[in-house]
């Protein structure tokens, strides 16, 4: 089993930056990446990125490319999500995610989840 904490939301105007973090635990030789998803009200939960927990190849969805930043500290077994030029669109929970398989486009069904924190992006 692995589990899962994220930390870091929160309220912040258009433009403006957001940094998630995910403590990991457990079986972390199992895991292949570790990243984030997200869901906003009303609709489905959406790929944003992910990372390789060896390597360190990274994974984004079109909608955040260029905006956000997955990145990993092996050492103390946590993944960050730095988030810049915030979109009211971003609003959402988002979700510290851990799976044996990297996402295939934007694709990704992991098989571990965190507990979710709420991100607010007022315009």
């Amino acid at each position: 089993q692995v589990q899962l904490v994220e930390s870091g939301g929160g309220l912040v105007q258009a433009g403006g930056s957001l940094r998630l973090s995910c403590a990991a635990s457990g079986r972390l030789a199992s895991i292949y990446a570790m990243g984030w998803t997200r869901q906003a009200p009303g609709k489905e939960r959406e790929f944003v990125a992910a990372i390789s927990w060896n390597g360190g190849r990274t994974y984004y969805a079109d909608s955040v490319k260029g905006r956000f930043t997955i990145s990993r500290d092996n050492a103390a077994n946590t993944v960050y999500l730095q988030m810049d030029s915030l979109k009211p669109e971003d609003t959402a929970v988002y979700y510290c995610a851990a799976d044996r398989a990297p996402p295939y486009g934007s694709s990704w069904d992991p098989e571990y989840w965190g507990q979710g924190t709420q991100v607010t992006v007022s315009s």
